[in-house]
């Protein structure tokens, strides 16, 4: 979350959400402009089962997305819309447990160019992570993340992403940040297949008409005005 964006309460973290999708991947697509009428309400969701996340964990997790993907007159809320869910898939699945990522070491501290640069899978650091902010939260507030007020919680955020949050002990906030921040955006406009994006919430937020890749004549057509169809998931053309 941007400096500007959550500093500023006048700035909805709805744009912010906006402005990281069109700003990312999903921009090199040339995606038509979002609608800004009122989505469609989602079914209700089953109550989680978590694969990786325990009960603490996923306490902290559910009130991370529901902080940063509100409801509003656009999507649900960050658990209605799967977040939480992605997020533990991800966790469990072999990208959590670093199956690709190179874990012999050395482990020294690299510069930004570098990437990541831990002896912890991506689990790992989640789980450390989620951890170290409940134990400066306790501190700080004498509470757990999930039990801050909204103003609470956006100051432990604003925190974690200028870096004037650090760890008494811990993994470094930075990178836990960087993979929280990585996984929010990644549920809300991945394939529903993969647990987020429930209902395509996200992709019907800002146009994007799916994973058929053949509308390549309609980005001139409806630049600035509503893609007309409902966006078309993985699980839709099975």
């Amino acid at each position: 979350m941007s400096d500007a964006k959550m500093s500023d309460p006048n700035l909805a973290r709805r744009d912010f959400l906006k402005g990281a999708a069109l700003g990312g991947a999903a921009a090199s697509t040339a995606l038509p402009q979002a609608a800004t009428a009122q989505q469609p309400a989602p079914p209700a969701p089953v109550p989680a089962a978590y694969a990786f996340l325990n009960t603490r964990e996923a306490a902290f997790v559910e009130a991370l997305v529901d902080h940063m993907v509100p409801a509003d007159n656009l999507t649900p809320k960050g658990t209605d819309v799967g977040l939480n869910i992605y997020i533990d898939r991800a966790l469990a699945g072999a990208w959590g447990k670093g199956d690709r990522l190179y874990m012999q070491g050395p482990w020294k501290t690299g510069t930004p160019s570098q990437g990541y640069q831990l002896p912890l899978t991506p689990s790992q650091l989640y789980r450390a992570g989620i951890e170290a902010t409940n134990a400066f939260c306790v501190k700080t507030y004498a509470k757990p993340f999930d039990r801050l007020d909204e103003k609470q919680r956006e100051e432990v955020l604003l925190g974690l992403s200028t870096g004037k949050i650090k760890f008494d002990n811990g993994p470094p906030a930075g990178p836990f940040w960087t993979m929280v921040y990585q996984t929010v955006m990644e549920g809300m406009f991945s394939d529903p297949i993969h647990g987020g994006n429930r209902n395509k919430a996200g992709w019907r937020m800002i146009g994007f008409p799916g994973a058929i890749a053949v509308h390549r004549d309609n980005v001139e057509k409806y630049r600035d005005k509503v893609f007309p169809n409902d966006p078309t998931s993985i699980s839709d053309m099975s």
